[in-house]
């Protein structure tokens, strides 16, 4: 089994216990559920902001612990400040060490869209995201079918949720466009063996129609490669791994978008 294959394994008895533990009418009760989302869309075209979405990650199964010291609340408040786009939170526990708690909390600091990033394998889990606070869910092509695909962002649209799908190669990507996804990412890291590179996004973004924001993802450590990623195309630039690993992530941000935009 791959770490992906692992992961969905463990997701899927996860959604199980989730469900049994906290009834779908419990979710949509919560205060956040009504909540009107922010739109990713207007946020990454907003030229007063720099198209980045930056992640708050406190581990991950090819590099282990990332920052575990940073707070939720200063890092997300930085990224805002420093002219994020939006931001992503990891929510899984076993293989990020993240949590739902971490979403609500990131909520709490941002008027910017917020993305819940998951391995999202169930409406269960869509409605959990709505609940605790996230504007935008993650639906990753690698380990969906097409008809998954559809059914789960026409479900996440449903709930005025933005839809951000992730793909990795063309056969993802022309297998999974469907009209209720907001905007396409491309993953530059391999989920199978986690090597990275660019050249993914830039094979792909020709292929992806201009109705979807284009989002590159990952191995972005170096304000030259937003500005290459950009007159390619591009609008969107997850960043995660890069602000995360030093000791202050808001600082990082900051002088990185300061070179950015020098």
């Amino acid at each position: 089994m791959t770490i992906l294959d692992k992961i969905i394994a463990r997701k899927r008895v996860e959604v199980a216990q989730a469900k049994a533990a906290v009834p779908l009418s419990d979710l949509e009760r919560q205060p956040l559920f009504d909540r009107t989302c922010h739109v990713l869309r207007t946020s990454i075209l907003d030229t007063a902001k720099t198209g980045i979405i930056a992640e708050y990650k406190r581990a991950s199964p090819s590099k282990g612990i990332i920052n575990d010291r940073a707070t939720v609340n200063d890092v997300v408040s930085g990224y805002q400040q420093a002219g994020a786009s939006a931001v992503s939170v990891l929510t899984d526990a076993d293989f990020f060490r993240g949590s739902l708690d971490d979403l609500k909390a990131a909520r709490a600091a941002l008027q910017l869209p917020l993305l819940r990033k998951e391995f999202i394998i169930d409406t269960y889990q869509i409605t959990e995201a709505k609940a605790y606070g996230a504007d935008i869910v993650l639906l990753i092509a690698a380990v969906l079918s097409p008809e998954q695909v559809r059914t789960l962002s026409e479900f996440a649209k449903s709930l005025r949720l933005n839809v951000l799908l992730e793909v990795h190669d063309r056969d993802e990507l022309e297998r999974s466009m469907v009209d209720s996804v907001d905007a396409i990412g491309v993953n530059n890291r391999n989920l199978k063996d986690f090597s990275v590179s660019i050249a993914h996004s830039l094979e792909l973004v020709s292929l992806i129609p201009d109705r979807f924001i284009k989002v590159s993802e990952s191995g972005i450590s170096d304000p030259a490669t937003i500005t290459s990623l950009r007159e390619a195309g591009f609008q969107g630039f997850l960043i995660g791994e890069n602000f995360m690993r030093t000791e202050d992530p808001a600082q990082a941000i900051q002088e990185f978008v300061e070179t950015l935009a020098g």
